[in-house]
């Protein structure tokens, strides 16, 4: 679903073993015993991706919206759901944002669907389930946003509703068109992703590279 440069490190369990660093831990002073887990588990994924590319493990502290931190010379993403926790890093050389996402593939709670869909994206989901049951088309549009917002946000730092957001899928790609009043002119609203299922969980996940097409459309 990523390039071959992007290293991804993905595990359906919290290893013991996985540790904070001290400007990680004060984050979670006041967290409850899942949260903790969550977020020990997907930094101990990105230490370990990092590894892969050859990066000494270093720290990832969340941000002012809770996005992470990287180090200066990598960009990366992260993200966890039951029974599911990943990072995918990349060097900035090669990469200037990544967003990715996982959710179980349940559909979402009734009353959620408004919120998280405009009409087209509804009737979409609607006709899918029709001929596919068994994916959680819903909770894919939400997924497929989520991750779009993760790659939005390191590049503008503007907050993303979702109905400000589009997405159109295709058989394991999907495109998203953003409408932002804040964004500069200069933002990327276009962006195009990858989707998969892959047993109890659906995926996605969106590379722009550092040189994206002109006309402010990313290629993934």
């Amino acid at each position: 679903m990523l390039p071959t440069f992007v290293a991804v490190h993905e595990t359906s369990e919290d290893p013991p073993d996985a540790l904070l660093l001290p400007d990680e831990q004060v984050h979670l002073a006041h967290a409850v015993e899942k949260r903790r887990r969550e977020f020990t588990t997907v930094r101990h994924c990105a230490r370990q991706a990092m590894g892969v590319l050859g990066v000494a493990p270093a720290s990832v502290p969340p941000g002012p919206r809770r996005e992470p931190l990287w180090p200066v010379d990598i960009v990366g993403s992260m993200t966890h759901c039951l029974g599911y926790r990943a990072a995918a890093v990349a060097r900035r050389h090669t990469t200037r944002t990544i967003g990715i996402d996982s959710e179980t593939n349940q559909n979402l709670p009734d009353g959620v669907h408004d919120m998280v869909m405009n009409p087209v994206e509804r009737r979409t989901a609607t006709a899918l389930t029709t001929h596919d049951p068994r994916t959680a088309w819903d909770r894919l549009f939400f997924s497929a946003k989520e991750a779009v917002y993760k790659a939005w946000y390191p590049l503008t730092h503007l907050w993303l509703d979702f109905n400000q957001c589009a997405i159109t899928l295709g058989p394991g790609v999907f495109r998203a068109l953003v409408t932002s009043p804040e964004a500069p002119s200069t933002a990327i609203t276009h962006f195009h992703g990858r989707w998969g299922v892959t047993g109890d969980h659906l995926l996605t996940a969106i590379h722009v590279p550092e040189t994206p097409r002109e006309g402010n459309d990313a290629i993934r």
